[in-house]
């Protein structure tokens, strides 16, 4: 194949993908404004930044960024927080601009610190509170659940009160057309994915999220021609409602003007602080997994990418968008539909352009209903029930901070949650390290302590100890040689047994456990 044959090859496979994606990313957009409390619109503007800016200047090229379903619930609970989706914005821009100073640091290892068990019960958590958001929209219920970042509300009586309240409304209050929409949608979308899945080329070739919208907006028609009264309508709040615009000056022109006094409000620093660091995470493992399934085996650099994406969230944020991560979901959609390069994200981001400003009368067709049947779809997906019995079957190790990092998420909110699911993960690791840093023999009266690899100060109260179990009279053989590294605190355990040894009749013979001569001094 020549290069000029492979280059229009590679072309047509990028273009082709970007419509897939395009396809995949305009009900997610939609559905994950409605999951995040904020304007319809906001989603969508953030795809279209993430396709025309951050796919040029991301560090992978086969990564597609947008809103994600795993921020919906911090970007809620950020806005009631904070009391406006204008505090949101500006809380949006500065959590860009401290992405770019991450990545600026070169901190682009920081995802390496999370646990993967801690990871998986973060996305298991977020995915069980979206699940649960969707049932006003189950219900045909107008309203959405206005709570804070956690389900049960644990630390927020208002919030507590409020869920149960608007839970307790959602039943009484309930349209029987929006919940036969939401029911038919998550069938199709099911079976749908099933066909797709087992590998038919009809249901390959288009994506569950657009049949089941298609199937929304066609099933409410048809409600509206059997008796005008069961037609959902926009103006009752059962459509979307996209404002009219004529093109990108339309865009420019609604874009908010931000109250810079919001940069003083402690608070707008809180929530920007907690986007930055969970967007960052999700992005650079999002980036991580789309290298692992790239068919050209390329590694992304992890530090453009914190640089992209912060870029990306400072001008959808000045825009009136959501935050912005890159998704594993549509990245590897945009894999699997043949894309080659970033061209075919770029196309999905001037799709989404062309669509809201030449047939937005055609997108508020569609149900809300219908992305709610899509959200909770993507709950599910999020929760996963394979993956949590793969990591059942490793072991507690995995499964503890596992469970307890998806119920601090539900019971108190994200950011405790990845701290104390790292914390438990931590003490963990410490506990299988204290007897398998070091191993102890006796034979008779005579004891043969072994450093069996890297020794820390965390071993220093097991080996102390351990020593000091010795009985006294004992003949003591203390040998560092596998070990690379130990410590100056567990040096400092040995010379202290040496020098009290004596007292108790004890012989100590000590090799291999020299001083450790620090990199950053040589």
């Amino acid at each position: 194949m020549s290069p000029a044959h492979s280059r229009s090859y590679f072309l047509r496979q990028d273009i082709g993908a970007g419509v897939v994606v395009f396809l995949i990313a305009l009900p997610l957009c939609l559905g994950i404004s409605l999951a995040s409390d904020a304007p319809i619109l906001s989603g969508v503007i953030t795809g279209i930044v993430a396709g025309l800016l951050v796919s040029v200047l991301s560090g992978s090229e086969v990564s597609v960024s947008g809103p994600a379903a795993g921020l919906a619930t911090v970007v809620a609970a950020g806005q009631q927080q904070l009391g406006s989706f204008e505090a949101l914005l500006v809380a949006t821009i500065l959590a860009g601009l401290l992405q770019v100073l991450l990545g600026v640091l070169r901190a682009g290892f920081i995802a390496s610190l999370i646990p993967s068990s801690v990871i998986h019960g973060m996305v298991v958590g977020i995915g069980l509170i979206i699940m649960f958001r969707q049932v006003p929209h189950a219900l045909g219920w107008k309203g959405s659940l206005h709570f804070d970042e956690s389900l049960f509300c644990v630390s927020s009586d208002f919030c507590r009160g409020s869920t149960v309240s608007e839970v307790t409304t959602a039943f009484t209050k309930s349209n029987g057309a929006a919940t036969l929409i939401f029911f038919c949608s998550l069938l199709l979308l099911v079976l749908w994915a099933r066909r797709a899945y087992a590998g038919s080329k009809v249901f390959l070739a288009i994506p569950p999220p657009l049949a089941a919208v298609a199937a929304g907006v066609g099933l409410n028609w048809l409600l509206g021609a059997l008796d005008p009264e069961l037609m959902l309508r926009g103006d009752e709040g059962y459509l979307v409602q996209l404002p009219a615009l004529s093109g990108l000056s339309d865009i420019l022109r609604a874009a908010p003007v931000l109250n810079s006094d919001l940069l003083r409000d402690e608070k707008v620093w809180q929530v920007a602080g907690s986007l930055a660091i969970i967007a960052s995470i999700q992005s650079l493992l999002s980036v991580e997994a789309a290298d692992k399934i790239d068919p050209w085996r390329r590694v992304s650099d992890p530090n453009r990418e914190l640089l992209a994406q912060g870029l990306g969230n400072i001008v959808a944020g000045a825009f009136g968008g959501l935050p912005m991560t890159s998704v594993i979901v549509r990245s590897s959609a945009n894999v699997y539909a043949g894309a080659h390069s970033r061209v075919a994200s770029l196309c999905h981001g001037a799709l989404l352009l062309f669509a809201i400003t030449t047939v937005p009368a055609l997108i508020n067709q569609i149900p809300l209903a219908s992305l709610g049947a899509i959200l909770l779809f993507v709950g599910f997906q999020l929760v996963n029930p394979k993956m949590v019995r793969e990591i059942y079957q490793s072991g507690p190790e995995q499964f503890i901070p596992f469970v307890v990092t998806t119920a601090a998420v539900m019971f108190v909110d994200l950011f405790t949650g990845v701290l104390l699911g790292t914390a438990v993960g931590l003490l963990i690791v410490l506990k299988m390290n204290f007897h398998t840093s070091f191993t102890i023999i006796r034979e008779g009266n005579d004891f043969f302590v072994r450093f069996a690899k890297d020794v820390t100060f965390l071993q220093k109260f097991v080996l102390r100890r351990t020593l000091a179990a010795i009985p006294d009279g004992a003949n003591v053989y203390i040998d560092g040689g596998g070990a690379m590294f130990v410590d100056y605190d567990i040096r400092d355990v040995v010379e202290d047994f040496k020098r009290s040894a004596p007292e108790r009749e004890i012989e100590v013979s000590v090799r291999n456990v020299h001083a450790y001569k620090s990199p950053f001094l040589a």
